[in-house]
């Protein structure tokens, strides 16, 4: 049953710069607020969580954190109890390596498990690297889906491209994508080859930072720019107009 009055505290939603800036020139100063007042954490990774709240918050006692790590090695088991301090009254934090929580990343799973218990999700204000390449790609903002990562298998990442090519003409929806940063001249090498020579590709990378780049043109036009992007953070958007 939902109860809309639930008693247990809440379950905050912290996001994280997506870049190495300091985090008042893309967050809320609310989000400062919230770290500043909890103890309690469930993290991807412990070391960059306490460097985020360090550089949030440097006034707070590192040695009375309570982390909880979420991630790829995280067995299935240890998460059974990560929402007992929520629901003996006290507050929690979910945090992101970077951006925002449960978005191409783990802490979904903590956020699910937080609604079947009848915990209070309050997500707070952040940036979203998906998000801002969309907002300014220029492309059909009332219409698009994210698809994670594409393959690592050459053939069956072509095979995924020229399927997400016909998917955003049939629907006319925008595609996005991202890619391991070490992969990122691969990925774009993929894309110029299989991709029609009309169709719309926006590549954005290093959002919020300074050296900032995005853009969006057609395919043929991508072909004759030399792109140097490697192990810097990308989103990429195909378009293909019906």
């Amino acid at each position: 049953m939902i109860n809309p009055e639930s008693t247990s505290a809440p379950l905050y939603l912290i996001p994280c710069p997506i870049g190495d800036n300091s985090p008042l020139e893309v967050l809320p100063i609310l989000v400062r607020k919230i770290v500043t007042e909890t103890q309690y954490f469930i993290v991807e990774n412990e070391k960059e969580a306490r460097r985020f709240i360090k550089k949030l918050c440097p006034e707070k006692n590192q040695a009375s954190l309570e982390l909880y790590p979420l991630n790829k090695y995280t067995a299935p088991e240890e998460i059974e109890s990560y929402l007992d301090p929520c629901k003996k009254g006290i507050t929690m934090g979910l945090l992101s390596d970077a951006g925002c929580p449960g978005i191409a990343d783990p802490g979904a799973i903590i956020i699910a498990k937080a609604h079947r218990q009848g915990i209070r999700v309050k997500p707070l204000v952040g940036p979203s690297s998906i998000v801002l390449a969309q907002m300014s790609s220029g492309l059909n903002g009332q219409n698009f889906a994210f698809n994670g990562y594409l393959p690592i298998e050459k053939n069956e990442r072509k095979k995924l491209i020229k399927e997400l090519e016909k998917r955003s003409k049939t629907l006319d929806q925008s595609q996005i994508f991202i890619e391991t940063p070490y992969r990122n001249d691969q990925i774009f090498s993929d894309l110029i080859g299989s991709l029609h020579s009309e169709t719309k590709l926006c590549v954005a990378y290093n959002l919020t930072l300074e050296d900032e780049f995005i853009k969006t043109a057609p395919i043929h036009e991508w072909k004759k720019t030399k792109l140097n992007f490697n192990k810097r953070p990308a989103i990429f958007i195909l378009h293909k107009e019906i």
